[in-house]
């Protein structure tokens, strides 16, 4: 049953579902030079649904986002261990940005990650994507490193992190 948690105009925020993951396969292939074999959105669904959303308009899929939860170092406290959320990968088609959908959709996923009692929230972004890196800001996330040649092509990725309550 298709729980929706937002709706943005004629956009539904909704949590993923099996039947959503080949549509999700698709706007990754068609967005980001990143893919990932089948089993690992699968994975990704089973470990933490509340935090793989998906963005419909009209029965059209145009946008995901897929977290994952791991423990580790802190990002803000030194020598803190903690259990954290990630984000995996986030995209939106290119002829729907801009309407608030990827904001809707990482929102959602934070909520996601908050119900598993994560502490943070972190993410890495090319240090070339502005507009995600501003959009990141926005929500409270902030630059906590440079990756170097963190991605396949040899780009600098940025970790973004947040703390949660």
């Amino acid at each position: 049953m298709q729980v929706i948690l937002r709706q943005l105009g004629d956009c539904n925020i909704r949590r993923a579902e099996p039947s959503d993951l080949i549509p999700v396969m698709e706007i990754n292939l068609k967005t980001l030079p990143e893919h990932y074999s089948d089993y690992f959105y699968e994975s990704l669904l089973a470990e933490l649904p509340e935090a793989f959303i998906v963005a419909e308009i009209g029965g059209k899929h145009v946008g995901y986002i897929m977290c994952k939860t791991e423990y580790g170092f802190s990002n803000f406290k030194k020598l803190g261990f903690v259990k954290k959320g990630h984000v995996v990968s986030i995209a939106v088609l290119d002829e729907y940005r801009k309407r608030g959908i990827g904001n809707a959709l990482v929102e959602e996923s934070v909520k996601g990650v908050k119900a598993r009692k994560c502490d943070e929230f972190y993410l890495e972004v090319r240090c070339s994507n502005n507009e995600a890196v501003r959009l990141y800001e926005k929500l409270g996330f902030v630059i906590r490193q440079q990756l170097n040649a963190y991605y396949r092509d040899g780009e600098d990725a940025y970790l973004m992190a947040i703390e949660l309550d």
